[in-house]
């Protein structure tokens, strides 16, 4: 079979090389003219859990309390904000975002009713409400209440007015929903095993749109965010001004990505011509490298582009990762093809390109494979980029070795013979480090011995908490925004605490709401208050939902709940206090900002009441207050229909002392343990539980993913030295190299993080293609002289000097991506090239040492 497939190769690839070239040359045209549809994928899918619960939960609280997307820009003015200029320089700023044709409604420290500017009473709610753009209002008055008032405290202005915000809420995308509902209700079928054939054609189909429909909302991110950004240009003058918000965040990771994929490509072509004209010094060897990794980059690309497979943040580095794969598998076959024309001058091309390729085929496969396994294993982290780009990457890599074998040797063909000596090469550096095994060889034991026993230190103190603002350079918008909202409006990231009705205590309402309603009614409330339309101009744009879903839009002041509505056992004077005593715990952490839920209602309508608020009181409120003030006080933390509350909070991202896991794990055992809830009743919901699934996923996955690449890899050895000892021998140093950097991340305080998860794998995929490399061109040097010294001297001179080479290029090429603006990519690229270096000296120093002291292939000859 094998000299059937050899004769194969060598009829259609070294017999027809202008054949294959010019089918080369028609696949990579086809293939690269759909590079310009690449698509990229930023959206909120990418940052969560894949088939985390605790994500379809979250939207279903979205739906249920109306939250919605929204763009937030932080506005700090030169002059006093409530000054007359400065406010109708924010009113004409206001008027301009709301003429922008996806936002439906602008909220801002304008629009929203005052209620103690000056205090009002309950019943003059209905009918003598103003907001700052009144005419007459006292505007001391309105600075006080933004300044104090329980509602809007930390969240439209910061305490001193030097900073406000407008929230431009965004049309609700319908048929966006309607998609995303159905695809999750197909799905959940699916892992049940409930689906119909019918039904599964169904899921396809949806799928499918929503993709699509995902393109869309990503092209009206995008124009949206730049027509904000265009009108924000004209008044920076008068204010300093920052844009934020999840769609701002998604649209600039895409700005990211895309740039990244430029600069990355176009560093290492760079790179690869710089690094080829110094090790070779020769055209041919320049050309020929830069020709196949071009080739193996518009193949991909173009290929992942046909088959509209998206790139995202972190799949945004496969180009630049690939490229170095590529170029370590063409600088082997180089280097190899150089040695044999400098060793036989009477060989002719064929001869020197047919025993080339078969003296590298088998090593570079095995290197392929463990790669491959290495990348693969990517795809049990479970978060969808992660797993995206291990597939793009084993995807990459085969045809990046498929391509190398191809391309190099039909090329060579068309060239004439290199004319080369056995000193053409020069002297190899990597002689130093057979001299160093040689010589020391027991303080390179020592040396492993104590990095292998700090590394094991440093692995237990691996943590998975960062900062998501950390990974943004601090002269972007993005991270600058984030400081602003988090220091000035009451903190950032999300968290809703829902508390479910307690069966019995409904119940046991439940029967005396009965007997009351048969003495009062809620109907004898009714009409007591005139209704009016006076400031449904005022309110319909109305809002601030910062974060949080609360909204202060309505479509004017209608009558409340009927008696027909359930009874709530929250709107009771012991319900509320309840609520009271929760929404004070939570605002007393150090790591929340703002809070906000029906306790802020309580204390209003003590403050208006001027003493204690008592049941009927309560009844009054929920049944008779307008719309407009109900969708601000009352529905974003009231569920009737299944009479839960929610606590809407944020919590502060830039506290360098946050740990998401322990935060959440205090709440919930202190709402049980100390606030009286039972364990059921209680829930937590937002991107703060969502983002923590992730990263505490992210160390599970970690040691899932390097357990199945060890296994795979050892497996691999075994089948391809047929030898367990020397498969122990040919692991050791790679599994030193993955130790020393997850080690040296722990002792340096590096968390793991979506692409530092990575890390490992590549480390070990790559890493060991010099130890296959290396053991194959061991093996058979020693069957020619018997002797293990002699053998180390050869191997480092020849395959040594490929493996240092290669290695070098990996480094550099990694430390090209710290030219990103997402600071795990710098981080990663960082990380990657310490541990190829690690891994390069593991191959050149500890592995032939432990080959000399284990004596894997016999003795040697006397």
């Amino acid at each position: 079979m094998l000299d059937f497939l050899s004769r194969a190769y060598e009829r259609s690839v070294i017999d027809s090389p202008k054949i294959v070239c010019a089918v080369l040359a028609l696949i990579t045209l086809l293939l690269g003219s759909q590079i310009p549809n690449t698509k990229f994928d930023a959206s909120s899918d990418s940052l969560v859990l894949e088939g985390d619960k605790d994500l379809e939960y979250s939207r279903q609280v979205a739906a249920a309390y109306g939250s919605e997307e929204f763009l937030l820009v932080t506005y700090a003015p030169v002059e006093d904000l409530y000054a007359d200029e400065q406010l109708a320089h924010l009113t004409e700023l206001r008027n301009k975002l709301l003429a922008v044709e996806t936002v439906a409604s602008v909220s801002s420290i304008l629009d929203v009713p005052l209620l103690y500017s000056p205090k009002i009473s309950l019943t003059d709610i209905a009918s003598n409400l103003t907001t700052l753009s009144t005419p007459g209002v006292d505007k001391e008055l309105a600075r006080a209440e933004f300044a104090n008032s329980p509602i809007y405290k930390n969240l439209l202005t910061n305490n001193d007015a030097s900073v406000t915000a407008l929230q431009m809420n965004l049309e609700r995308d319908v048929r966006y929903f309607e998609l995303l509902n159905e695809r999750e209700s197909l799905r959940k079928l699916k892992r049940e095993q409930r689906l119909s054939a019918q039904q599964l054609q169904r899921l396809t189909s949806v799928e499918r749109l929503f993709r699509d429909h995902v393109l869309k909302v990503a092209e009206r991110q995008q124009r949206t965010v730049a027509l904000v950004r265009d009108i924000l240009v004209d008044y920076k003058d008068g204010a300093e001004m920052f844009l934020g918000g999840v769609p701002m965040i998604a649209v600039d990771m895409v700005a990211f990505v895309k740039n990244d994929l430029v600069v990355f490509g176009t560093g290492i072509m760079i790179f690869i011509v710089v690094l080829m004209a110094l090790i070779f010094r020769e055209f041919r060897w320049v050309f020929l490298p830069l020709l196949g990794c071009s080739i193996t980059a518009s193949v991909t690309l173009g290929y992942f582009a046909l088959i509209d497979w998206r790139l995202t943040v972190i799949s945004s580095n496969f180009v630049a990762i690939l490229l170095i794969i590529n170029l370590s598998v063409l600088i082997h076959l180089v280097v190899r093809y150089r040695e044999l024309a400098a060793s036989d001058s009477q060989a002719s091309q064929r001869e020197l390109v047919t025993r080339m390729v078969k003296l590298m085929i088998k090593p570079c496969v095995f290197t392929t494979l463990t790669t491959l396994v290495a990348f693969a294993s990517l795809v049990v982290s479970g978060i969808r980029p992660v797993i995206d780009f291990g597939w793009m990457m084993t995807v990459g890599v085969t045809l990046s070795l498929i391509i190398s074998f191809v391309l190099l040797p039909s090329v060579l063909m068309l060239l004439p013979r290199s004319q080369l000596t056995k000193t053409s090469g020069g002297e190899s550096y990597t002689v130093y480090f057979a001299q160093l095994v040689d010589r020391r060889g027991g303080l390179v034991l020592f040396c492993a011995f104590i990095l292998a026993g700090l590394s094991i230190v440093g692995i237990t103190k691996l943590k998975v908490e960062n900062r998501f603002i950390d990974y943004f350079d601090e002269s972007t918008e993005i991270y600058q925004g984030m400081v602003t909202i988090d220091q000035e409006l009451g903190g950032t990231i999300p968290l809703d605490i829902l508390i479910d009705v307690d069966p019995q205590e409904l119940a046991a309402l439940t029967a005396i709401g009965d007997g009351f309603e048969d003495d009062f009614g809620a109907d004898d409330f009714e009409g007591g208050f005139d209704n009016s339309d006076e400031f449904n101009d005022d309110f319909d744009s109305a809002g601030f939902d910062e974060f949080a879903g609360s909204s202060f839009e309505g479509d004017g002041f209608e009558d409340g709940a009927t008696s027909d509505e359930p009874v709530n056992v929250w709107f009771t004077r012991s319900g509320m206090q309840r609520i009271v005593g929760l929404h004070n715990y939570l605002d007393a952490l150090p790591e929340t900002g703002k809070v906000l839920s029906l306790a802020t209602l309580y204390e209003v309508l003590e403050d208006i009441l001027d003493g204690g608020v008592d049941d009927i009181q309560l009844a009054i409120a929920r049944n008779s207050l307008p719309v407009a003030v109900s969708d601000v006080l009352i529905r974003p933390y009231l569920n009737e229909e299944s009479n839960q509350i929610r606590v809407s909070l944020r919590v502060m991202e830039t506290s360098r002392s946050l740990n998401r896991a322990q935060l959440l794990e205090k709440i919930r055992y202190d709402i049980v343990h100390e606030l009286g809830f039972k364990e059921e009743q209680v829930n937590l919901s937002g991107m703060l539980v969502l983002y923590n699934n992730m990263l505490q996923s992210l160390y599970r996955s970690q040691i899932l993913t390097l357990g199945a690449v060890f296994v795979a890899i050892m497996i691999m050895f075994f089948v391809l030295f047929r030898s367990i000892p020397l498969a122990a021998i040919a692991i050791t140093p790679n599994l030193l190299a993955a130790a020393i950097i997850l080690g040296g991340m722990g002792l340096a305080g590096i968390p793991l993080d979506i692409m530092t998860i990575t890390i490992a794998a590549i480390c070990i995929g790559i890493g060991v293609d010099d130890t296959i490399h290396y053991i194959h061109r061991f093996k058979a040097e020693f069957a020619e002289n018997r002797n293990y010294t002699e053998t180390m001297y050869k191997c480092h001179s020849s395959i040594g000097r490929a493996m240092y080479y290669t290695s070098l290029i990996i480094i550099m090429g990694f430390c090209i991506l710290t030219l990103s603006n997402f600071t795990p990519s710098i981080i990663f690229g960082l990380l990657t090239g310490a541990a190829m270096f690690a891994a390069l000296m593991g191959a050149l120093l500890l592995l032939p040492k432990l080959l000399i002291l284990a004596k894997p292939f016999g003795p040697e000859a006397k």
